[in-house]
């Protein structure tokens, strides 16, 4: 039996596969098989990619030095970031600081907003996942997250939110299956700058419960938070460092950021490893001042080296333009994948990243209080006969593809093959459902 407190993305009570290894876009199990990594998210160059295997190897020869201590690798990957990812945007982007991850830079990046504008309350939109850490959790307000618990007696209730929250309302960004009306940003969020009104921040996503969205939104919500004193935050975790396509998904649109949170690929796979970037703006507003946010492991020499490593491998191998190419792969077989099943609801994405969302009873309505596995889970499990793992985000309804950026043209047919081979499940409990 195992002594090791286990949890898993996908809900239910089914142990997920025991990784022993990997190469590539692959896993390795105990069980002798290889899967397609499908749904790994912090994984963006894959798995001991040379690059970062030399440069983590390099750097297990340094010191142990601390936040509180200059350390020149630290000092290296700060230039580095902000001269490879924020190339052309040094007309508003100030300093870098780094942290272990998404979930803690966007509870640093909040208190942060709080502190400055000596107000407490913050801002997300509908649907959202921020993380489960702090002011994060507060923020993450898909439902079936209970701020980290789910109580599967059933009657399990959200833990209070340390700050008041108000929530905007999301796009349907969907390229397939997307509502009817689907109205200009302009007219839903027409009452933003009320809802906004005496908030600290508003910080939003791209990806979370499969909301994905075009500049519009972002343009608006920007302009509502500046005339309603609201710093906004993009939380970049899941998109930024290449996985949209481009370095950032704010990029897509005009508005820029107050501060930018990002984890996951910014570590190439290698190293546990998230930043802050804050603007110019907020760098003279910090003159004077002692940002009191300590960590004794952030900016970690391995960390920093991996850093440093991703984004020269980026830049060096083109996978920006990479992604975009398989970005109108995704979207052309995923649309045919989406007409082929019945059970499919509405499809979305951008770069490489999509979420598939499976008719059933709305995630509003969902608390994840149960052992029993749920529809998408099920799916998961079954995409993994035909080889490749795909994630679930927890939710009753929704699948996500999340591979490595170097995945290539043949094996993401193969990862869309298990997930079309997986959907057949779906199809058959929707047929007895009579939902059709």
């Amino acid at each position: 039996m195992s002594r090791l407190l286990r949890t898993t993305l996908n809900a239910g009570d089914s142990a997920p596969p025991t990784v022993v290894g990997g190469e590539g876009v692959y896993f390795h199990l105990q069980d002798g098989r290889r899967l397609i990594d499908g749904s790994n998210t912090g994984g963006g160059l894959g798995h001991r990619h040379p690059r970062m295997v030399e440069a983590i190897r390099k750097a297990a020869d340094t010191p142990v030095v601390n936040e509180g201590w200059t350390w020149i690798g630290r000092e290296q990957a700060a230039e580095d970031l902000i001269s490879t990812a924020f190339k052309g945007e040094e007309d508003w982007v100030g300093a870098v600081r780094f942290c272990i991850s998404g979930s803690e830079a966007n509870d640093m990046a909040l208190s942060l907003c709080q502190a400055l504008t000596q107000k407490s309350a913050l801002a997300t939109r509908e649907r959202a996942y921020h993380g489960l850490v702090g002011l994060s959790r507060s923020m993450t307000v898909q439902p079936h997250w209970h701020g980290g618990l789910a109580v599967h007696s059933g009657g399990s209730e959200l833990p209070p939110p340390m700050a008041p929250v108000k929530v905007l309302p999301a796009p349907d960004g969907a390229i397939y299956g997307a509502a009817m009306y689907n109205g200009a940003a302009r007219d839903y969020l027409a009452d933003a700058t009320t809802t906004l009104s005496g908030t600290a921040a508003t910080i939003i996503d791209y990806t979370q419960g499969g909301n994905y969205y075009d500049g519009e939104y972002q343009d608006e919500v920007a302009r509502h938070a500046k005339a309603a004193g609201s710093y906004w935050i993009a939380d970049e975790v899941v998109t930024g460092a290449g996985r949209s396509g481009r370095w950032f998904a704010f990029q897509g649109a005009r508005s820029r950021p107050d501060i930018v949170t990002m984890g996951k690929s910014l570590g190439g796979g290698a190293a546990a490893v998230a930043a802050i970037v804050v603007s110019k703006k907020i760098v003279e507003q910090l003159k004077g001042k002692s940002w009191q946010n300590y960590g004794t492991l952030r900016g970690h020499p391995i960390s920093m080296a991996a850093v440093s490593a991703y984004l020269a491998t980026v830049t060096d191998e083109n996978i920006l333009g990479h992604v975009r190419e398989m970005e109108a792969l995704f979207a052309r077989r995923l649309v045919e994948i989406a007409r082929k099943h019945p059970s499919v609801r509405r499809v979305a994405g951008q770069g490489l990243h999509w979420t598939i969302e499976l008719h059933g009873p709305d995630w509003r309505n969902w608390a994840g209080d149960t052992t029993e596995n749920p529809i998408a889970s099920r799916v998961a499990a079954r995409a993994i006969e035909a080889g490749a793992v795909i994630g679930t985000s927890g939710e009753q309804t929704s699948l996500f593809l999340a591979p490595p950026l170097i995945i290539n043209e043949a094996e993401a047919g193969a990862l869309l093959e298990a997930l079309d081979f997986g959907l057949q499940l779906a199809d058959e409990e929707f047929s007895r459902s009579g939902s059709h």
